[in-house]
């Protein structure tokens, strides 16, 4: 795209050239960050006995909430995806406070409005 808007003529109010320019950087940095995941990745496994943990889909509910109301969240990085739930990290409130835990359990975490509650539904693998 860099070439071909430079074919343009003069750089200085050529609009692709900088709009390329610009893509180009982004995507240098996007580049830098997965080469950065990808250095310090470490493979874990998955827990087996039902606790929540990395890779884990864990089904919760808000307490007080209606049963219909249960969110689902894969325990994991940000770059992960799963169809059925959203992406909850670790180190978030919520997530560190699931890790370890097991279905049916209520817990405990500080959330910017005080402290709320959940109860662990389910707990499956992706």
């Amino acid at each position: 795209k860099i070439a071909r808007a430079r074919e343009h003529g003069d750089l200085k109010e050529n609009g692709d050239y900088h709009a390329a320019k610009d893509e180009h950087g982004h995507m240098e940095g996007r580049i830098r960050q997965l080469e950065s995941i990808l250095e310090n990745v470490e493979i874990v496994e998955p827990p087996t006995d039902g606790t929540v943990g990395f890779g884990t889909i864990v089904t919760v509910l808000y307490d007080g909430d209606d049963p219909s109301m249960a969110e689902s969240y894969l325990i994991g990085h940000i770059e992960e995806k799963c169809e059925n739930a959203e992406v909850m990290s670790p180190t978030s409130p919520l997530g560190a406070a699931l890790l370890g835990a097991k279905k049916n359990d209520l817990v405990t975490y500080a959330a910017p409005n005080g402290n709320l509650k959940v109860k662990i539904v389910e707990t499956r693998q992706q």
